[in-house]
């Protein structure tokens, strides 16, 4: 098993142990009518619990964490699944566990609060998709991220209504999901309230500001003491405390290599923060980046490889091509529609001036039509031997993913970062 498995199957093995146990240690049965809906709904509500506190464990961004789920993007993979596994679970808690009528519970109140709040957070995070409720709440990415906050109090509320209904009695059983609220509740705090005070960010100055095209800026961050520690085709978190807009932390991947002393990045206006980015960011403002993360790098794969980049996703390529040699054989193809869309040309082309063995290769896909995994492997022979890193449009990157493993490319061979996060 790769130890990239690790971390989802820790999750389920923190789910598994809750209902091993509740049935290992099972409550009394006191005599209370509907006994076993209340024992299957007390389950439940554990394991509502267990799966938001590693959400909660997983949106702190523990680096420890990440070789064991394949990157913080893929943690970011994991943590939407456990909460939506436990945002499901609750609607079945709420319909099994028995209601009682003849006298309101102290923790009823807290119950309604709690179930409320998750609600209404999940309908503003899928508010973007849905026309309708879009158009009722008037939700942007920028937005949800404001609100989403508030997730851990909700959270925690739901658990402190367990302490004040009727329950059964299951020691052994509550005291595991008691633990487990502890850390994920310790989790949400570190996150929201401690980790600005901990040295995990460092500060830096905007030093250079240049507009690439009527979309993209590059962006130059200078370091104003230790320098970030980073690897080709890694990506960061990044703040402008004094910017109203712009003081809120957006990953963008870096495009300059690890021996340059300033950061580069690289970034697109597609969303109202880079858009405000794009138009309002000047030489001199305040800086705050949190990093590096990713896995998504190319010392990691095998002698024979291909990169495809797709508009933006150039980036991280642009990281392996400025650090150094490439001690790899690569076919490198970077598509985008027009050629005016097209970012570092000239020193994408200059590349294999310093590496023999890589060769770029430039689409255009008005001019020349869109790129296939056919043309790629006439170039390149057998593809089964080649690694396939992937990074742009998610369209763009799943099309190819697919298309290469109906070549016969194993999956495992196939990189590329999962950017829903971002």
């Amino acid at each position: 098993m790769k130890k990239q498995q690790f971390g989802n199957l820790g999750i389920i093995t923190l789910v598994v142990l809750n209902f091993i146990l509740w049935l290992a240690f099972p409550p009394i049965d006191d005599g209370r009518p509907n006994f076993l809906r209340a024992y299957a709904g007390e389950v439940l509500g554990a394991t509502v619990i267990i799966l938001m506190a590693c959400g909660l464990v997983l949106a702190a961004r523990p680096k420890w964490a990440e070789p064991y789920f394949g990157g913080l993007d893929k943690m970011y993979a994991a943590h939407k699944r456990a909460n939506t596994a436990a945002f499901l679970l609750l609607f079945v808690h709420l319909l099994t566990v028995p209601i009682t009528t003849d006298r309101l519970l102290p923790g009823t109140p807290l119950a309604i609060i709690a179930f409320l709040g998750i609600v209404t957070l999940v309908l503003l995070t899928l508010s973007p998709r849905i026309p309708l409720l879009s158009k009722l709440t008037n939700a942007s990415y920028d937005r949800w991220k404001k609100f989403h906050r508030f997730i851990g109090i909700f959270y925690a509320l739901g658990f402190v209504h367990s302490l004040f209904v009727n329950g059964l009695s299951a020691l052994v059983a509550f005291s595991y999901v008691q633990v487990i609220f502890i850390i994920g509740l310790a989790a949400y705090l570190y996150t929201e309230v401690f980790s600005r005070f901990l040295n995990k960010s460092l500060p830096c100055k905007v030093s250079a500001v240049r507009r690439l095209n009527g979309n993209t800026t590059e962006v130059t961050l200078s370091p104003k003491g230790q320098k970030l520690s980073h690897q080709p085709g890694q990506f960061l978190f990044v703040r402008f405390p004094g910017d109203r807009v712009l003081d809120e932390s957006h990953p963008f991947t870096i495009s300059s290599a690890p021996g340059e002393p300033d950061i580069r990045l690289s970034i697109k206006a597609s969303g109202d923060f880079t858009r405000h980015l794009y138009h309002h960011l000047s030489e001199g403002a305040e800086a705050v980046v949190e990093g590096a993360y990713g896995l998504f790098q190319y010392q990691q794969g095998g002698p024979k490889q291909i990169w495809i980049a797709g508009g933006i996703g150039i980036t991280p390529f642009l990281s392996f091509i400025r650090h150094g040699n490439i001690d790899r054989e690569v076919d490198f193809y970077y598509t985008v529609r027009a050629r005016e869309e097209a970012l570092f040309l000239d020193e994408i082309e200059n590349a294999p001036k310093r590496n023999p063995a890589f060769r770029a290769f430039a689409r255009f896909s008005i001019e020349q039509g869109s790129l296939t995994v056919e043309e790629i492997a006439q170039n390149a022979g057998d593809l089964r031997e080649r690694d396939i890193y992937l990074c742009g449009p998610l369209g763009m990157v799943q099309a190819f993913a697919e298309k290469f493993k109906a070549q016969g490319v194993p999956a495992k061979k196939i990189h590329h970062e999962e950017f829903n996060f971002r």
